[in-house]
């Protein structure tokens, strides 16, 4: 189950009101911490989770600005769920697009989602 893939609006919830940061080439799979792999993996299960208890009430919106209002909730509690776990919301951002373009990371991660209990 990968973050993104998991749940389409995974990525959406933070990364709507503006397009994902490309992925830095100072960014290496092979050197990203331990404590941040685990600090994303639990985000992307809280920001999931999030999304899967509030997706009814999005879909019910009746209005585009209902919908808009709802949306941005979303993000917030998005981004209070991932300064939460100890990162920033470029951090985020950053990892989610590392495990979606590369496939060895991206391995990594859904195993570890696998692993961890939500």
């Amino acid at each position: 189950m990968m973050c993104a893939l998991a749940h389409p609006s995974a990525s959406w919830a933070i990364a709507e009101s503006s397009s994902p940061p490309p992925v830095s080439s100072s960014i290496d799979a092979n050197t990203i911490p331990s404590e941040k792999l685990n600090q994303f993996v639990q985000s992307c299960l809280e920001v999931v989770t999030l999304i899967e208890r509030r997706e009814g009430e999005l879909q019910a919106a009746e209005t585009e600005s209902e919908s808009a209002r709802i949306q941005r909730d979303i993000e917030a509690e998005a981004i209070a769920i991932i300064e939460k776990n100890g990162l920033t919301r470029q951090e985020y951002l950053q990892l989610l697009s590392l495990a979606n373009v590369d496939p060895e990371f991206g391995e990594r991660v859904a195993t570890l989602l696998q692993e961890t209990p939500s």
